[in-house]
């Protein structure tokens, strides 16, 4: 069937409607400026008349008839007076002219010229996510308005973006996260980068939120939390992500921050922790900011794979089992660990199947630190012997029930020599450093809604607590004691947090002792005082006479001297 021509005028009719409708908007301009002292008279008029009429409807009814009275004595003067209905006009055209000038402007909050031409950037590159050619009436067009899009928009004092709120047409899949991430990078490289955004989508109304966030304090100290025993304090985060506070005396900052706060013990859905960073990112601060929090309610056996030290000054402390860097006498104290989940798990069977509370030893509870367990594999490997992470397996699958915390760090290039336990049982996860958003979510599970800067202070990461959401996090600053580069405040928060040392410890050690010249360890929940790398089975015969020695195992680890 041949198509149907079109009118004649419009298809040669172009250019006279185009210019008649110039013509006609030309006049309507003229016109109102002609007008336009009749027009703001007249505006004026009429709200003085919604004024007089509101005022009217709030007075009582018994005061109407005396104003009415005085409304008619005013206007009996007015006329009685020379040139009295004259002024009294003057007047009144002087208030409707005062009261009907346009006194808006601009709005308050409204973009100047700059700011105008920012979100027109913002909503021209948009365009190619936010659109599709099926679509009759697109929300996001070439040359098309911003304004309707945008519902709120705020600027800094620089004028960069501050926050802005728009709307996408519903046929955007917010449901892919490649779609959402090509947009987040687009916004990002629009609002410019050196700044960290959250990004916030509503799928259910259709709008994206984005702001820029404040950097996190990295001025806050160790401190003794007011936490509850099975809470740990892993750093502070944004104040909208959790509700809770802690009012710490961090030094040179006060106030209240917001605190991510990990939960251990029975009851627990993430009992193990797993920290990842690239070197000198703050692992090794994070888990000694943990342990001194562990050391209030329980004990801690610290293995140091490095070998750096970081942990000397927890030698021979109250509470510290052991503090081991060698790769035999880590291995006799994971061995020894695996030992103690065990006869713990046992003493707390027991005492259910009897009907009795589980003894205070078997309940108190035992931190496993293991820091940089890849680097303590090679040497292990090195020396023909076998990777002492392999111990890790009973405590990491049982010390939710035995009362036993399993915490890992190591460097982010050797992930991949974790063992498949670590990984598997390290439902807590901590990224320090400067990262990117596929690394963010290899470690973490998922991308986080904010965008990680390339340039981080130490300490400054995400954290996820199982399936819960991707938190910033800011650990506190704990620096080793001993470390004189480190600040001296900061050293002596540390240093007032050290438990005291055990009696058994030597006096000759000091504050300086090294790891392998700590002495007896102390006796931990009632277990009698044993030397765990001389003899790793003596826990198992507490009940040995004095003086009796035990049978040495066939295949003995070297004594500390040896080492």
């Amino acid at each position: 069937m041949a198509r149907r021509p079109l009118p004649r005028i419009l298809r040669t009719g172009g250019e006279h409607l185009a210019r008649g409708r110039e013509l006609a908007r030309t006049a309507g301009a003229g016109a109102t400026d002609v007008l336009h002292p009749v027009i703001t008279v007249a505006r004026g008029l009429g709200r003085l008349t919604v004024v007089s009429r509101r005022r009217w409807t709030d007075t009582p009814k018994d005061r109407r008839g005396p104003l009415l009275f005085l409304a008619a004595s005013v206007l009996l003067a007015v006329v009685l007076t020379p040139y009295g209905a004259l002024l009294a006009a003057a007047a009144l055209m002087a208030a409707a002219a005062w009261r009907g000038r346009d006194r808006a402007g601009r709005p308050a909050g409204a973009p100047d010229d700059e700011q105008a031409q920012r979100l027109r950037s913002f909503y021209e590159a948009l365009v190619p996510h936010f659109s599709v050619t099926e679509d009759p009436v697109p929300l996001y067009s070439h040359g098309g308005d911003w304004q309707e899009p945008f519902e709120a928009h705020e600027f800094d004092g620089a004028g960069r973006i501050a926050r802005l709120v728009l709307r996408y047409p519903a046929y955007f899949a917010d449901g892919e996260a490649e779609a959402r991430v090509r947009v987040e990078q687009t916004l990002l490289a629009k609002a410019g980068r050196g700044r960290e955004y959250r990004f916030v989508w509503e799928e259910e109304a259709n709008r994206l939120a984005l702001e820029v966030l404040p950097p996190l304090p990295a001025d806050i100290a160790a401190h003794a939390f007011d936490t509850a025993p099975g809470e740990t304090v892993l750093g502070v985060t944004d104040p909208p992500e959790v509700s809770c506070a802690l009012a710490p005396d961090a030094g040179e900052r006060g106030g209240e921050v917001r605190p991510v706060v990990w939960r251990t013990g029975s009851r627990s859905t993430e009992p193990h922790l797993l920290a990842l960073g690239s070197p000198g990112s703050g692992t090794s601060t994070l888990l000694r900011c943990l342990v001194l929090q562990a050391l209030r309610h329980g004990d801690v056996l610290i293995v140091d794979g490095g070998a750096a030290g970081e942990y000397a000054c927890l030698v021979g402390r109250s509470g510290v089992v052991a503090v081991e860097c060698s790769p035999a006498g880590a291995r006799a104290s994971l061995e020894w660990a695996v030992r103690e989940t065990e006869r713990r798990l046992i003493a707390a069977s027991r005492a259910r199947q009897s009907g009795i509370p589980v003894p205070e030893d078997a309940r108190r509870p035992l931190w496993i630190v293991v820091d940089r367990p890849a680097a303590l594999g090679h040497l292990a490997a090195a020396e023909g012997g076998g990777d002492p992470q392999a111990l890790l397996q009973v405590p990491l699958r049982h010390g939710r029930a035995a009362g036993v915390t399993v915490v890992v760090a190591e460097h982010l290039e050797n992930a991949d020599a974790l063992g498949e336990a670590v990984r598997q049982h390290t439902r807590a996860r901590v990224l320090l450093g400067p990262s990117s958003v596929p690394q963010l979510a290899a470690v973490l599970g998922t991308a986080p809604r904010t965008t990680p800067p390339s340039l981080v202070p130490a300490g400054r990461g995400y954290v996820r607590l199982g399936a819960g959401p991707v938190l910033r996090v800011q650990v506190p600053a704990t620096p080793d004691p001993y470390d004189e580069t480190a600040a001296e405040g900061q050293r002596e928060a540390v240093r007032e947090l050290l438990p005291p040392r055990t009696a058994g410890t030597a006096a000759s050690a000091g504050e300086a002792g090294t790891v392998n010249e700590v002495a007896e360890p102390p006796e931990v929940a009632g277990v009698p005082a044993v030397d765990i790398v001389k003899d790793p089975r003596s826990l198992d015969e507490p009940g040995l006479p004095a003086g009796t020695e035990a049978e040495p195992p066939e295949h003995a680890e070297p004594s500390r001297a040896e080492l």
